[in-house]
Formats: C-alpha cells, sequence, structure tokens
C-alpha cells in the first residue's frame, strides 16, 4: 500500500466518518476528527450567523459537530445549507438567513450553490423579500 493511499485513508477517517487506517493512534485520531469539526462548526457560523446564533449560547459547536460527524465537508455555504434542511430552524432570524440564502442562490443539495439570474420575489413570515441585480432588498408592510 503506497503513501498517497495511506493519506487518503486518514483524511477519509478525519473527515468522513470511515474507520482508522491500521498503523495510527485511534484517540490521536479521535482529537483531531473532534479539533476539525470544531474549526468547520466556526466556519460555518462565520457563514451562516443567525443559524449558529440559533442552536443557544455556546451550543452551536456541539450542536453542528453531531450533525456534521461522519459527513464530508462540502463547504460553510453547503454545510450550513445541508444543516439547515435537515434541522429547520425555530429562531426567526434565523428563518429568514436562509429565506434570503435561497432568494440569492439556487442550491438542489447535490451541487454547488450557485447565484440566482434575474429579478425574484418572495413572501417570508409577512415581509416582501426581493432580489434585484444580485442583492436582496426587502419591504415589509
Amino acid at each position: 500500500m503506497g503513501l498517497a493511499q495511506r493519506q487518503e485513508e486518514l483524511v477519509r477517517a478525519l473527515v468522513a466518518g470511515a474507520a482508522v487506517p491500521t498503523g495510527f493512534d485511534a484517540r490521536a485520531v479521535a482529537a483531531t476528527q473532534t479539533a476539525l469539526l470544531r474549526k468547520r462548526a466556526e466556519d460555518v457560523a462565520r457563514t451562516w450567523p443567525r443559524l449558529a446564533a440559533s442552536a443557544g449560547p455556546g451550543q452551536w459547536a456541539r450542536v453542528f459537530s453531531a450533525w456534521a460527524a461522519g459527513r464530508a465537508p462540502q463547504g460553510s455555504l453547503r454545510d450550513g445549507w445541508d444543516f439547515a434542511r435537515a434541522d429547520p430552524p425555530r429562531d426567526a432570524a434565523a428563518r429568514r438567513e436562509l429565506a434570503l440564502r435561497e432568494l440569492l442562490w439556487a442550491y438542489d443539495g447535490e451541487t454547488a450553490p450557485r447565484p440566482r439570474r434575474g429579478p425574484a420575489a418572495r413572501l417570508h413570515a409577512g415581509e416582501l423579500l426581493l432580489r434585484w441585480r444580485g442583492r436582496a432588498l426587502t419591504y415589509r408592510p
């Protein structure tokens, strides 16, 4: 078995929930997994601040890490979006953040999100959300 294959097995164990390859210290791999999940949660929190805040004070890293363990990272935008779809936010600010993201971006859950084109409008919680020239505008009656 070559070095590249062993490295690939280690990366899969660290980020995608695969078994720890032989010859590696399982406790060290587990500690590294925990650190990587925490870093990933921090990255997602920067991209999705209201979603992270909706988990409660000091709870985001734990809640997100429990969901993300065993899932390969897809980038903070996709990871946050997938988390929000799997566990819809109960917090109004987080729901609005998701609604605005869906107004500006197209994401099918399979391929990378891409900016939407053209104008669009959505009604969310009594607020009119408009997309115009790549920006979100909001109107409250």
